[in-house]
């Protein structure tokens, strides 16, 4: 969210270094989300230009992304989505008919930053199927990465399959991959939320101590729409990816993982282990929309603005990342202020957007239209900004977050970037 990004920039004015932030495309939960949650950390983190990145039909400058690059010289250290300068995005990545050789070229600024013997934390995605053209190319790269890796390019690497619904390939392919994976390479499920979490575990070495309890606890063998694990495995690997250890005793963070049943239910419960400590939501009831009645339900018991994370925007495994590395760094840090805006963003992206007006304005527009133009018309523009705004107003201690503007940067309804300003209270 525009207005929220500005308005921690202006906090961070005193920051201690800058971290270079390279994402996967120019969507808001890949290039504004994790800058947010780096930022907890206390440093600034420098992103490319929005224009740079690619979109779902044009691929990113690579020849703008490279000289940006270059613009990041004397950062602390490098995080970056491969896919976004291998083929130009994640969805490039799957329709590209560049060769192997080619992608790799593409990355070699990559190892020159890396060659100055800063940190290189890197993500790299096994690709989706049935979408990618090209899929023993994508692999091929991937085993390339691990040599990198294993030479010391990388830090860090993560190796993430995207969305595997049933009969995808990429589970076995991530685990042929692991086998032969050196120390300082994950493989798991995910993808947008992959570089949040390298800033947590990164940022936050320390482990702390996690308990999780579901919503629905009979439901933790069944495997996950587009992870292609089974639940307590998935959240497993994520635990460990954000720096977590899983603890039965008094733990640091509780994640509260709500997998369905009663919705009144589980805010009560969720009420009552906010008392006893810390507590991060992940709603996966269904995927990419949070669950209205379960929302409500913690706001009217004021549970929602004593939460460290929550997430409910997209896939089970993006929603895990995305509130661990979130709660990680609160923890570490303990970023009032921000992590206030991070709550909000997802109240408005997660619950309101996401589950609520953007299935109204598919009944309003129709999603070719929006291909064509997005909300081109004013008429269009006006009718999602007072939708929005019906619902917008979150309240905090500090103040009042208020949606100042919105629209749809990818020209599709799935998603959505607004701005928010937070009126302090007594104003």
């Amino acid at each position: 969210m525009k207005g929220l990004t500005l308005a921690l920039f202006g906090l961070l004015s005193v920051a201690q270094a800058q971290i270079a932030f390279l994402p996967l495309d120019s969507r808001p939960t890949t290039r504004i989300l994790p800058q947010m949650i780096g930022e907890l950390s206390g440093k600034t983190v420098a992103a490319p230009p929005r224009e740079l990145l690619g979109d779902a039909k044009l691929g990113a400058n690579l020849e703008g992304l490279k000289a940006w690059l270059e613009t990041q010289k004397d950062s602390e250290a490098l995080y970056v989505a491969l896919d976004a300068l291998a083929y130009g995005g994640l969805v490039q990545s799957r329709s590209s008919a560049i060769s192997a050789e080619e992608a790799l070229k593409n990355l070699e600024p990559v190892r020159q930053y890396a060659q100055s013997g800063k940190p290189v934390y890197a993500s790299i995605t096994i690709p989706r199927f049935p979408d990618a053209k090209n899929r023993p190319r994508n692999l091929e790269v991937v085993q390339k990465l691990l040599e990198w890796a294993r030479q010391g390019t990388f830090k860090e690497l993560r190796v993430t399959w995207d969305d595997a619904l049933k009969g995808s390939p990429a589970p076995l392919e991530g685990a042929k991959l692991a086998q032969s994976a050196p120390p300082n390479v994950r493989v798991y499920p995910g993808a947008d939320e992959v570089l949040s979490s390298l800033f947590a575990s990164s940022m936050a070495p320390s482990p702390k101590r996690l308990r999780v309890v579901y919503s629905d606890p009979g439901k933790v063998k069944n495997v996950l729409p587009y992870d292609g694990l089974s639940l307590e495995d998935s959240v497993k690997l994520h635990v460990e990816s954000n720096g977590f250890q899983l603890f039965e005793g008094a733990p640091d963070l509780t994640l509260y993982v709500y997998n369905g049943g009663d919705s009144r239910k589980a805010a009560l419960e969720l009420k009552e282990l906010a008392r006893e400590g810390e507590v991060s939501v992940v709603d996966i009831a269904k995927v990419n929309v949070g669950t209205p009645a379960f929302w409500k339900d913690l706001r009217t018991l004021g549970v929602f603005h004593r939460l460290s994370s929550f997430a409910a925007w997209g896939t089970p495994g993006n929603n895990f990342g995305t509130a661990l590395a979130q709660a990680k760094l609160w923890l570490e840090f303990g970023n009032l202020e921000q992590n206030r805006n991070l709550l909000a963003y997802a109240y408005q992206n997660d619950l309101l957007y996401s589950s609520v007006v953007r299935f109204e304005l598919r009944k309003v527009f129709p999603e070719a239209a929006l291909a064509q133009t997005g909300l081109g018309s004013e008429a269009a523009r006006d009718w999602l900004m007072k939708r929005s705004s019906r619902d917008a107003q979150l309240r905090f201690p500090n103040g009042e977050y208020v949606l100042e503007s919105i629209f749809l940067p990818w020209n599709r309804s799935f998603e959505a970037e607004g701005a928010l300003e937070l009126r302090p209270a007594g104003e």
